[in-house]
């Protein structure tokens, strides 16, 4: 057991707790040079899909996206210079984003796209029946 928090099927979903720790609670400041990522993620047709706000970011060399223990983490970075007349300014920071996946769900088969600023993550969940089993009791 990781300690992670898992959504139960069929139970309204929540925020994610992690994601306020992340994003830090009203009146703290967050972690400098740590951010977090908004998201959105949805379960649907038997595939689980989390789109990611990432803009700016080349997906190529700033992206890593892993799966342990069916924990999907999502990991940036950002490093931008702006050079003007007698200015230059730097903008940069690491992004991070955990979240858990479904029962079931198939990490290993997760694909990823990038477009127009949004990273979505889409990862095969096969649909389980949940049979009902008749247990005999034995008297002795």
């Amino acid at each position: 057991m990781t300690g992670m928090i898992e959504r139960l099927p069929g139970w309204p979903t929540l925020p994610d707790l992690f994601g306020w720790a992340e994003s830090g609670f009203p009146g703290t400041h967050a972690m400098p040079g740590l951010h977090g990522i908004r998201v959105e993620e949805h379960l649907a047709d038997g595939t689980y899909v989390l789109r990611a706000e990432l803009p700016g970011i080349n997906p190529a060399k700033d992206v890593e996206i892993t799966v342990t223990e069916s924990v999907l983490t999502l990991r940036a970075e950002r490093s931008e210079e702006t050079t003007q007349k007698h200015r230059t300014e730097f903008h940069y920071g690491t992004f991070t984003r955990s979240v858990r996946l479904p029962a079931g769900a198939e990490g290993d088969e997760a694909t990823a796209e990038y477009k127009d600023g949004v990273l979505t993550i889409t990862v095969p969940v096969p649909e389980t029946k949940a049979g009902t089993k008749t247990i005999q009791v034995r008297h002795v």
